[in-house]
C-alpha cells in the first residue's frame, strides 16, 4: 500500500515503521490536507487524522467526524496507540486505522487491509505532573454522576457530593475530561462550571476503563420455574435480611426493557461487608459447583451498588452500570448491552 500526501511528523514516523506500507511525503498546501491511499489498481483520497492515544472517547468522536463528511468520502487514523474498543468502533464507523504496534484495520471500497499487531506500542510520553485519573473505582463513579445528568452544569463541589468523593478527585476527573474534550467549561474561579459535551463518548470511556475489583463471589441454586419472579422473591428476601443488592445482567435488563427474554442466571451485586453464606441463607438458596441459576457477587467499596433504584419492587443497578454489566456476560452480553443503550440510556 503506498500514501502519498502532506503528513504530520508522527504520522510519518509510525507509517515508515509498518511493513507494506510506503509513503510519499509532499508539502501540505492550503485547504484540507488530504492524502492519496493506493493498493494495487485502486485508489482513495481520504482525509487523514493523526492522534497520539487513541481511546474509546477519541474513537467515538471520530465517528462522528466521518458520519458528517459528504457521501464517498474516508476518513483514515494514524496513531501510535489504539485501545481495542477503539478499533472496534472506528472499524464499525468505517474508519481506516493505522497504529503503531502495527495494527491496520482498512476497508474502503475495493481496498481491504487487516493485519494484527505486533505486541504493545510504543508508549507515549508521560506528562508532567499528576496522571491523567482513569474512570475506575471512585472516579468511575464520579463518571456515572455525569452521566446521569449530562445536561447539568457543574461545579465541583456538587460532584464531590453527588459521587461522595473527595474535592480533589471531581476535580481531577474534570481535568481528565477537559483534555478529552468530553466536558465543557464556563465562568472562572469558584463560578467555573462544566457540562457534558458528549455523553455518548464519555460513556464509552467509562465502559472502556471501568474495572471491579471483585472480592467475592457464589453460585448458587434456588427451584424456580419463573426466572422473573424469582429476581424480586430474592430481591425482597435480601431487603428483609437489610442486606444492600442490586440486580444485573439479564435478569436487571429485563426489567428496563423488554428485549432480554431468557434469564438463564440471575446476577446479583451484594454489599461487600456481609458473609456470602448469610446471603444464601437469607434468600434460601445452596451453594453449588454446578447448575446454578443465580451469582451472588461482592466488589471492592461497593461501587456496583452506586445510584442502585428499585425497579418494579427489585432493587437494580442503574442503566449505565447494567450497560457495562451486560458488556461482561460472554452470552449475548454486547448485543444486550448496544440494545439498553439504544431503547433507554438513548445515547
Amino acid at each position: 500500500m503506498n500514501i502519498r500526501g502532506p503528513l504530520e511528523r508522527d504520522a510519518l514516523r509510525i507509517l515508515q515503521d509498518i511493513p507494506g506500507v510506503a509513503v510519499e511525503p509532499t508539502p501540505r498546501t492550503k485547504g484540507r490536507p488530504d492524502i492519496v491511499i493506493r493498493a494495487g489498481d485502486v485508489t482513495h483520497v481520504v482525509e487523514l487524522k493523526a492522534q497520539r492515544i487513541t481511546n474509546a472517547a477519541s474513537a467515538r468522536q471520530l465517528a462522528e467526524h466521518a458520519r458528517a463528511l459528504p457521501k464517498g468520502s474516508c476518513l483514515l487514523l494514524v496513531a501510535r496507540t489504539t485501545t481495542e474498543e477503539a478499533r472496534r468502533l472506528l472499524e464499525e464507523a468505517g474508519v481506516g486505522v493505522i497504529d503503531g504496534a502495527g495494527n491496520m484495520r482498512i476497508g474502503f471500497a475495493g481496498i481491504f487491509l487487516w493485519t494484527e499487531g505486533r505486541g504493545d506500542a510504543p508508549r507515549a510520553q508521560a506528562v508532567p505532573g499528576q496522571p491523567p485519573v482513569k474512570l475506575t473505582g471512585k472516579a468511575g463513579i464520579a463518571a456515572q454522576s455525569l452521566l446521569r445528568a449530562p445536561e447539568r452544569r457543574w461545579h465541583v463541589q456538587d460532584l464531590a457530593e453527588e459521587a461522595h468523593v473527595s474535592v480533589g478527585l471531581a476535580h481531577r476527573v474534570f481535568t481528565r475530561l477537559e483534555r478529552e474534550q468530553l466536558v465543557g467549561a464556563d465562568g472562572a474561579g469558584p463560578q467555573r462550571t462544566r457540562r457534558v459535551t458528549n455523553p455518548a463518548a464519555l460513556l464509552d470511556l467509562w465502559a472502556e476503563e471501568m474495572r471491579d475489583r471483585v472480592v467475592r463471589q457464589l453460585r448458587a441454586f434456588r427451584l424456580s420455574r419463573d426466572p422473573r419472579a424469582q429476581a424480586r422473591t430474592l430481591s425482597r428476601a435480601l431487603d428483609h435480611a437489610n442486606i444492600e443488592h442490586a440486580v444485573t445482567g439479564a435478569a436487571g435488563a429485563a426489567r428496563l426493557a423488554p428485549f432480554v427474554t431468557a434469564i438463564p442466571v440471575i446476577d446479583i451485586w451484594v454489599g461487600e461487608t456481609v458473609g456470602l453464606d448469610a446471603v444464601a441463607a437469607a434468600t434460601h438458596a445452596d451453594a453449588v459447583q454446578d447448575g446454578h441459576n443465580i451469582v451472588f457477587r461482592q466488589a471492592a467499596m461497593d461501587a456496583p451498588l452506586a445510584f442502585r433504584q428499585k425497579v418494579d419492587d427489585v432493587w437494580t443497578v442503574n442503566p449505565f452500570r447494567l450497560f457495562y454489566d451486560l458488556r461482561q456476560d460472554p452470552r449475548r452480553g454486547r448485543e444486550q448491552a448496544d440494545k439498553l443503550r439504544k431503547e433507554v440510556i438513548g445515547f
